[in-house]
């Protein structure tokens, strides 16, 4: 008896060619049709009953439906602070039986597709999302068309979802009043970018520690660089190439801070001697630069861990309150920071 050959099941591509429209487009007449034109919604509709689109993928579980896997949104999977966060992830997913996808946003335009795909074909029962800087509309007016979400490390407070975080402004504040303490009179802050709110908060606590001490803000003492080691290092060219230099500098990452160490050290600066420095987030890396560096510690496993047990509680039908959930941080004093030259 000859056997018929199963086809493939029809994907949102298909249906964008069938329709003569782009997969952007097929995916907001499905999710949010009253924002594309009646003829677009019907050219879409009559698309996906020609090609047998069907919007429940078939690794669903349909007895229970659900498909026991969760999406988590990663600003760059490449910075190593994620990686115990993720580990904090994955342990308490697996414990549930919940199968946990990564996606990196640092690849958002190649990547935005497949993360709506996921969501409008239902084959994630939640999201966690560890940065603001998302590739879809995650507004509060959207999110009814939305899985389940919960943020965890930044902090969005426009988005009303549930947040597992640290207080970023008390514990930056915090490290530049060690350096004050230690008598440095003038600290450089080399910043993440501007429009993410950890950095806005990490920043308003470095101007409260110098204001509350009685010290000017001067701009030029301020440099912007984006997480990378190369920004660091560049930020530390600038900064030092100044009429009055600083003695000290307070970084929004460890990865920025070893970037500023190398730079310093190659301009024949000795650390903590002639400059000090103090990073932020306490990756492994952080113990075993030379000098072992001073940095904010934050519990990176239990942000994780907390942020799936909050969208567990919401996938089990629990009422999970919009807020802030907030860990404790803590400063690790090593060998990178010491007294300024007399």
């Amino acid at each position: 008896m000859e056997h018929k050959k199963e086809l493939p099941a029809a994907t949102m591509k298909d249906v964008a060619e069938q329709a003569g429209v782009s997969t952007a487009t097929v995916s907001r007449a499905l999710m949010n049709p009253e924002k594309v034109s009646a003829s677009t919604r019907q050219k879409v509709d009559q698309a996906v009953m020609a090609v047998g689109y069907s919007p429940h993928a078939l690794s669903r579980n349909l007895k229970r439906n659900e498909s026991r896997t969760i999406l988590v949104i990663v600003p760059d999977i490449c910075d190593p602070f994620f990686a115990d966060l993720i580990q904090g992830i994955e342990r308490t997913a697996a414990e549930s039986g919940y199968l946990v996808l990564i996606g990196d946003c640092a690849q958002q335009n190649q990547q935005e597709k497949t993360f709506i795909n996921l969501i409008i074909t239902k084959q994630i029962d939640g999201m966690l999302l560890l940065g603001s800087d998302l590739p879809f509309d995650a507004s509060k007016e959207e999110q009814r068309n939305l899985p389940p979400m919960v943020m965890a490390n930044e902090f969005a407070p426009e988005l009303e979802l549930p947040t597992v975080h640290i207080d970023n402004l008390t514990a930056a504040f915090e490290a530049v009043h060690y350096l004050l303490k230690l008598g440095h009179q003038r600290i450089a802050c080399i910043a993440g970018p501007k429009h993410m709110p950890l950095c806005q908060y990490r920043s308003q606590g470095y101007v409260q520690a110098l204001r509350r001490n009685g010290l000017s803000v001067e701009s030029q003492l301020s440099v912007h660089g984006d997480f990378s080691y190369e920004s660091g290092a560049q930020a530390v060219t600038e900064l030092m190439s100044l009429a009055q230099p600083p003695t000290a500098i307070f970084c929004h990452n460890d990865i920025m801070a070893i970037g500023a160490m190398f730079q310093a050290k190659k301009m024949g600066l000795r650390i903590p001697e002639d400059l000090s420095v103090v990073g932020f987030d306490d990756i492994k890396a952080s113990q075993y630069t030379d000098p072992p560096l001073t940095t904010v510690a934050q519990p990176r496993f239990q942000l994780g861990r907390q942020a799936m047990l909050l969208l567990l509680e919401q996938l089990q039908g629990n009422q999970v309150q919009s807020g802030s959930l907030l860990l404790d941080s803590e400063l690790v004093v090593r060998e990178s920071t010491a007294a300024p030259k007399a």
